[in-house]
């Protein structure tokens, strides 16, 4: 009797058939609930408990998606001895593959989102930093789905040609219309991953110069030395030649001095030692040479170069004219005359 209710068929199943099928399938339930309760448990508890905060989001995000991916798994398993028609394959296996593709991507995304969040909380960013980050998340979240969604097209067996070319024709259109602002986009990544220039920095610009106040998506903002705003595309300041005074340790500085034709040779002589030792006697400075140079058309002329161990257009300026002074002192002290343009006039009496 009980022989023939077993083998009693339906849908070209016996009635044995089915029940192996739902023990498969409660024995895994009761097996991942088993897993739920008792392992994620445990390492919940443990994560919380060490403080393990990006770990803890891994579990519970293993256990938002992960979990009903395993229930999906277990179900496909237990009625895969099954002898189905063809068209409940079909549907079996296209709503397995959908419900793979969907849960898998949720987990990577859950994961990358999680992983920036983490980066952004253990590193001191500002606003705008953080809000590009978020842009550059969506806009992969964006390409991670439509891929997916292709992907999955496909494996379903949907003519995805079709779908491909306008996806393609569109993204050129886009980008045509928005040449402009998706270049100053890029640029602004530019700026951002290779750091030419920070906020804060002093930099030049051919004719301008300033501060960097504010480095925007489409435009960066500098404070120019007479206090007016300057406003430039990023895609004008990746495309100049850029000079970053900030990143410099020390200034170079070259000036030229001239005394006048009737200065002793022995004085002359003298001369290029005298502004050495000038140099040397002020801190922050390292010379570098002291020549007498050439002879001009009214002058003697003295080449001297100097660094200014600091990036401080201030202090610069300070020992600039410190140097500038003991020049004048020591040169009046041994009466050496500076030169200033004369014309020495010959009449001559007819």
């Amino acid at each position: 009797m009980w022989t023939e209710i077993f083998n009693y068929s339906i849908f070209h199943n016996t009635l044995r058939d089915y029940l192996i099928t739902l023990a498969i399938f409660l024995g895994g339930a009761v097996f991942l609930s088993f897993f739920k309760k008792i392992l994620l448990a445990k390492f919940r508890r443990w994560a919380e408990r060490t403080e393990k905060g990006f770990f803890a989001s891994i579990i519970k995000n293993g256990e938002q998606n992960l979990l009903p991916l395993a229930y999906v798994g277990l179900f496909y398993l237990s009625v895969y001895h099954l002898s189905l028609s063809p068209l409940w394959l079909k549907i079996i296996n296209s709503l397995s593959l959908t419900l793979l593709v969907i849960f898998s991507v949720r987990y990577l995304l859950a994961l990358l989102s999680r992983g920036l969040e983490y980066y952004l909380i253990h590193h001191e960013m500002d606003a705008n930093k953080k809000y590009v980050f978020r842009i550059i998340l969506k806009i992969l979240q964006l390409l991670v789905w439509t891929l997916a969604l292709i992907i999955l097209l496909d494996n379903l067996g949907v003519q995805i040609s079709a779908l491909v070319a306008g996806l393609g024709i569109g993204g050129i259109a886009v980008a045509l219309a928005a040449q402009v602002l998706l270049s100053d986009l890029f640029s602004y990544f530019t700026i951002y991953f290779d750091r030419p220039f920070e906020v804060g920095d002093y930099i030049v610009i051919d004719s301008f110069s300033g501060t960097v106040e504010n480095i925007g998506l489409k435009t960066t903002r500098i404070r120019s030395l007479t206090g007016e705003e300057l406003i430039f595309s990023n895609t004008d300041l990746t495309s100049s030649r850029l000079r970053n005074y900030k990143r410099m340790s020390r200034r170079r500085i070259s000036f030229t001095i001239g005394v006048s034709y009737q200065t002793e040779a022995a004085q002359v002589k003298e001369i290029p030692q005298i502004l050495a030792n000038i140099i040397k006697s002020i801190p922050d400075t390292e010379l570098n040479r002291a020549h007498f140079s050439s002879f001009g058309e009214y002058s003697l002329r003295f080449d001297v170069v100097y660094y200014v161990l600091s990036r401080d257009y201030i202090k610069y300026m300070d020992i600039q004219e410190q140097i500038n002074l003991k020049i004048i002192d020591e040169f009046s002290k041994r009466g050496i005359k500076f030169a200033y343009p004369t014309q020495t006039l010959y009449l001559r009496n007819g």
